[in-house]
């Protein structure tokens, strides 16, 4: 019989800090790394001292080291990984037995594992573990997606071993069915790519319009932190700001090439987005930055052959710094606008029925976009749990008025400059275009009959129609 209450399969840095996570909350975790050699680092380095961390080196002892029904939670690399380690798990697992998908896995797949469990009667939950390293060892915000039998047997742990806010209350809890989880992971993702480019854009400004120091820049975003813009990502640029290179004395920004890294979910929250006819270009602006930041060499030998505008413009510092502020604000409120659209949509389409309030609650803490602003989230759908559009709420609507002027200023400054601000400008573009009653796109669809007789609608009767264009 076993005497583990759960399974960590995947001894890398989130598996290590996930099974200390446990352990450091009184559960017994049997610990299992393909590579047996990592589990005994494991155990004699991070793991030593924990006489509730058991370290298992074959599949047959992991399986048997744990209580009925299993649970084993895979901290392991997505994609094909995962479907490899539930081949070799599921010879040696029972009905009723539960694995949990830990890491960044596609929603598709997920649904798809979670069909193919239940055709074994076992189940599956698709969790996403939001917060790094620190996160899963300190608790991390947690989304799980699965079946409600999988959940009810796995959420004392999953809940124990997450960020906690305000009165102990828990980031974390149930998503909704099959890959829920992964899906609502994967918009965090996609928005915290929105966020994190829109506050670049910001840093940016400030150097090269305004030639602020690091020291400068570091003081107004410790500022911004203390106010309505209150974030993780604000606290650690101000942080990244006050950082020196040991080798060269010199800022830390100034030694760190600009090409940016991604792992793929930013692209596939935009991808989704495409699917469902859904407009995030906040969001998908974000991931055509980092791609365009790739082409480094080519942006060098540009650099010296394309021209840029020669107008300087006088610029008021005190008054831009706040222009930013607010231009700051009102993208991101597009772009977290943009962000649960999607979710509306998915939930639509998959049958989940998402509570949008509640997700917001799970990034409150413990995951990279925590964020005072996630409580005006719950607030709007508090009021109105059925509102299309999260611009449409009070709060919403009289901050985004508010700073609108000065979010203009921002976007034409930057153009005037050329200076490329593809988050500002996206996300007053989308802001623009939703409050237009009437848009460009009637010529679209005149071409479109014109070339390919796709017909139109018309604005003064119902019906579809076509025009012969050549003969009128």
């Amino acid at each position: 019989m076993g005497i583990s209450d759960i399974g960590l399969f995947g001894l890398g840095v989130m598996g290590q800090s996930l099974a200390l996570n446990i352990a450091n909350h009184n559960y017994t975790v049997s610990a299992y790394n393909i590579k047996s050699n990592s589990t005994k680092e494991f155990i004699d380095g991070k793991g030593n001292n924990y006489t509730n961390i058991i370290p298992t080196y074959s599949i047959e002892e992991f399986i048997n080291s744990l209580k009925k029904p299993r649970k084993i939670f895979l901290m392991i690399k997505a994609g094909k990984p995962v479907d490899d380690t539930i081949d070799i798990l599921t010879p040696y697992m029972d009905k009723g037995d539960i694995i949990i998908d830990g890491g960044n896995s596609f929603f598709k797949d997920t649904i798809r594992r979670s069909n193919r469990l239940e055709e074994l009667g076992m189940n599956y939950l698709g969790v996403g573990v939001s917060g790094g390293e620190e996160g899963a060892l300190k608790g991390p915000s947690i989304m799980p997606g699965g079946t409600k039998e999988a959940w009810e047997a796995c959420k004392e742990i999953l809940i124990d071993i997450s960020a906690k806010v305000n009165n102990n209350e828990a980031c974390c809890s149930y998503i909704g069915k099959d890959g829920s989880g992964h899906y609502v992971k994967m918009v965090h993702n996609g928005i915290e790519y929105a966020d994190m480019q829109l506050i670049a854009e910001s840093y940016y400004l400030m150097k090269n319009l305004l030639n602020m120091s690091e020291e400068e820049m570091k003081e107004v975003f410790e500022k911004w932190n203390d106010g309505e813009l209150q974030s993780y990502l604000i606290e650690i640029t101000a942080d990244i700001l006050g950082k020196k290179d040991k080798e060269t004395n010199k800022p830390m920004l100034d030694v760190i090439l600009d090409i940016a890294g991604q792992k793929g979910t930013g692209k596939w929250t935009s991808k989704e987005a495409l699917d469902l006819g859904v407009c995030t270009p906040s969001i998908t602006e974000a991931v055509f930055a980092r791609g365009i930041s790739t082409i480094k060499e080519e942006r060098v030998e540009a650099s010296k052959k394309l021209n840029g505008p020669k107008k300087n413009i006088k610029i008021d510092k005190k008054q831009f710094i706040e222009d930013i502020r607010k231009a700051l604000y009102a993208s991101k409120m597009c772009a977290y606008t943009q962000g649960f659209t999607l979710l509306r949509e998915a939930s639509k389409e998959h049958g989940w029925e998402l509570n949008y309030g509640e997700i917001a609650m799970l990034w409150r803490r413990g995951c990279i976009i925590r964020a005072k602003f996630l409580d005006r989230i719950k607030d709007a759908y508090v009021r109105n749990p059925k509102i299309n559009n999260l611009l449409l709420d009070p709060y919403f609507m009289e901050q985004i008025n508010e700073a609108q002027d000065a979010w203009r200023r921002i976007v034409s400054t930057a153009a005037l400059s050329g200076i490329a601000v593809p988050g500002f400008s996206s996300s007053l573009n989308y802001y623009d275009a939703y409050r237009s009653e009437n848009l460009s796109t009637n010529m679209i669809q005149a071409q479109r009959d014109y070339f390919g007789a796709h017909t139109y609608k018309r604005n003064d009767r119902d019906g579809i129609f076509h025009t012969d264009w050549m003969n009128i």
